[in-house]
């Protein structure tokens, strides 16, 4: 699996760039992290709430690199992780 975070799905330019400024340059720094941790070390290095659909980007990040870039075949973009 290559590193690079823009091969996870709904991740582009921008969300890269969030998750680098949060501490997260690659996919290997995202494996057994917390979506909400990732959610409020965005925040801060955004100086601001960020929109609460980051949060479910990296619950889909997290699971990507957690599990070698499987998604659940219900759970293929960041939209099938919001909250219930």
């Amino acid at each position: 699996m290559e590193n690079n975070l823009k091969m996870i799905p709904g991740i582009g330019k921008n969300m890269e760039q969030h998750l680098i400024r949060a501490g997260y340059p690659d996919i290997a720094s995202l494996r057994k992290q917390e979506p909400e941790g990732i959610y409020l070390k965005d925040c801060v290095a955004q100086g601001e709430k960020v929109d609460r659909c980051a949060l479910y980007v990296y619950r889909l990040a997290v699971h990507y690199a957690d599990h070698a870039g499987k998604l659940p075949p219900d759970k293929q973009n960041w939209w099938d992780w919001q909250d219930k």
